[in-house]
């Protein structure tokens, strides 16, 4: 305001022609400022993001290290849904077999097992954008609908039945969303169901993904936890300093 002051009290030879006002100097003398335009927001750095994971020693006994790939994927995950199937459902599995919930690449990843319940764990730390993830969350939110039951056919002709259903999660980062997928076999005689808690989260301008899943005892209480202490961790990490890469 004492700006645009200033400026009318300046008079103004009328036998001279005055320059036209540029869009700004309009804006400034009617008092409305304009903000430099943001800057593309900074990503963590390798470094952060490996020290944002989570670790076997943060769950305890029976966690460890993980020695490689469930067995289990391959029959339950890389499946092709029935005709007639919503594509949201072959999409959604295909996400999971490859570990790229919301879209590669990865910054940084970890893979705990459960030693007594035969459980794995896979924790990372992803590289898309705030308005992408928040597209791949809304789009979860739709699956519990969508893909609630639907049939499927592993490599080897194994059919099995999938069910998908909204997990509640704690109120960890900014938004989230999670799932507990089902997919059921029969296996001489008896039905074998693999259990998958899946969670989304975005803290700030970073994310992560994880899936906690087996054929045995999967307890979302687990899954609870990992979120909560990954989206402290990933904050806290966040506050230490970001650069651009």
């Amino acid at each position: 305001m004492l700006g645009a002051a200033a400026c009318s009290a300046i008079k103004v030879d009328p036998e001279r022609p005055t320059a036209p006002s540029s869009p700004a100097s309009v804006s400034s003398a009617a008092g409305v400022s304009r903000s430099p335009a943001p800057a593309t927001p900074p990503a963590l750095t390798a470094a952060q993001a490996q020290a944002a994971l989570i670790t076997w020693t943060d769950l305890g006994e029976p966690w460890a290290p993980t020695q490689g790939a469930a067995a289990w994927r391959d029959a339950f995950l890389k499946v092709r849904v029935a005709r007639g199937t919503a594509p949201d459902c072959q999409r959604l599995l295909d996400a999971l077999y490859a570990d790229e919930l919301l879209g590669a690449p990865a910054r940084a990843v970890v893979g705990l097992d459960d030693t007594y319940h035969k459980a794995q764990l896979r924790y990372q730390v992803t590289a898309q954008r705030p308005a992408a993830v928040d597209r791949t969350l809304r789009w979860l939110r739709t699956l519990p609908g969508r893909c609630a039951t639907f049939a499927a056919t592993s490599a080897n002709g194994t059919l099995q039945q999938v069910e998908v259903a909204g997990a509640a999660l704690p109120e960890a980062g900014d938004a989230r969303q999670g799932l507990r997928v089902t997919s059921t076999i029969e296996y001489q005689g008896e039905p074998v169901s693999l259990t998958l808690d899946v969670a989304a989260v975005r803290v700030g301008q970073d994310a992560f993904t994880l899936t906690n899943g087996g054929l045995g005892d999967v307890y979302s209480e687990v899954t609870a936890a990992a979120v909560q202490l990954g989206a402290e961790r990933l904050a806290a990490v966040r506050k230490q300093g970001r650069v651009l890469v």
